[in-house]
């Protein structure tokens, strides 16, 4: 019997191998005009991009049977227990001064701007999972988030920090790709998009430091300390970042997902000083600490590149680390109290008016 499944197992594993690699979900492949165009970046070493300084994992074929197992089975605190509610969106509201530049958080890592009359979507993965083609699932705090993208107003540039599941889903895409003339993304990302039918036309692929005009809101790509990957044999082929828009009025900083390291005072050098800086704020753990930031070294960034308010995301979104789901926000404003940083903690979905942001504990009236 043991000899019959061992049989099986050599016998499908290559065919389900061959199937992954060919499903939509990971994106496209990589090929040699790809490696050509990535050539003229300096963080492109050949087989992969590199970060600025030496960046690791500390997890191994020792940890990784106690994370997965602690990942998929003790999740009383990581998540909540009732759904997380999304406020509906305010299409009036939004509209009204088009001028006034405005923010919307819809849990995790997706923005909708307002800025220089331009609304800009960033990171939008509004999926119900983010272990899309795993065995398990790793379900949103919210229920039916996908349906914000229907009642969202015309997007005139979609945004992407990097190309993990977490930050790009093909529901989402499908779903808004209609809508949107302008993709913006790191370098390696436009050929997921190309796979998933959107016109190379419309796509600008960007380098760190590589900016745009975008009718008058200057578009900058940022370093982080991070990694990316969708397949089992992509690692580090698509570029990661943050970003910062730029008018002659508002200045604002989108970290994205990275370790603490020296980029964020040269960002702050070069780009800032920052009206408002949204921080990555949560899936963090000891093992992955190079490559995401815990809370007191969110806020530590947020001062490095001299940010006047922070705003915190990548949380309240999915289980992704050990930490209880409210942790994240606990710890990052205890830490900007005892920084005096100013911080702005909207609810899911709530809409916010850049320069006169408010704060709320919302999260502590949910178990």
């Amino acid at each position: 019997m043991m000899f019959g499944l061992q049989i099986l197992f050599i016998v499908f594993l290559p065919i389900i191998l061959v199937m992954l690699l060919f499903h939509p979900q990971f994106g496209g492949r990589l090929k040699k005009h790809h490696k050509e165009a990535y050539s003229r970046s300096k963080h492109w070493n050949g087989k992969e991009f590199d970060n600025l300084v030496e960046t690791t994992m500390d997890v191994g074929l020792k940890t990784m049977p106690g994370l997965l197992k602690a990942q998929f089975t003790d999740r009383k605190v990581r998540e909540p227990e009732k759904p997380i509610p999304i406020v509906p969106f305010d299409e009036k509201a939004w509209n009204e001064e088009p001028e006034t530049p405005k923010f919307i958080w819809y849990g995790h890592s997706v923005g909708l701007l307002k800025i220089g009359g331009k609304n800009i979507l960033i990171d939008p993965m509004l999926g119900p999972d983010t272990s899309p083609i795993a065995p398990m699932t790793t379900k949103r705090f919210s229920e039916n988030a996908l349906v914000v993208i229907d009642a969202l107003p015309k997007i005139d540039a979609v945004l992407y920090t990097h190309d993990h599941y977490d930050h790009i889903d093909l529901k989402s895409v499908k779903k808004r790709m209609p809508k949107v003339n302008k993709w913006f993304v790191g370098m390696g990302i436009g050929r997921h998009l190309e796979r998933w039918k959107i016109a190379s036309s419309q796509i600008t692929e960007f380098d760190w430091w590589q900016d745009i005009d975008f009718d008058g809101v200057k578009i900058t790509y940022t370093p982080s300390r991070h990694f990316t990957g969708r397949g089992p044999f992509d690692r580090q082929q698509t570029l990661w970042g943050g970003w910062n828009f730029n008018t002659e009025k508002l200045n604002i900083y989108w970290s994205g997902d990275g370790g603490y390291g020296e980029h964020f005072k040269e960002i702050g050098k070069r780009l800032g000083p920052f009206d408002h800086a949204f921080m990555e704020n949560g899936q963090y753990n000891e093992l992955w600490r190079q490559i995401h930031l815990h809370p007191e070294e969110s806020i530590q960034a947020a001062l490095d590149v001299n940010a006047k308010v922070a705003t915190p995301v990548h949380w309240a979104g999915f289980a992704l680390a050990l930490h209880p789901w409210k942790e994240p926000i606990e710890r990052f404003t205890t830490e900007a109290k005892n920084k005096n940083l100013a911080v702005s903690t909207p609810q899911i979905g709530e809409l916010q008016i850049l320069g006169t942001e408010n704060s709320s504990n919302w999260w502590s009236e949910l178990t």
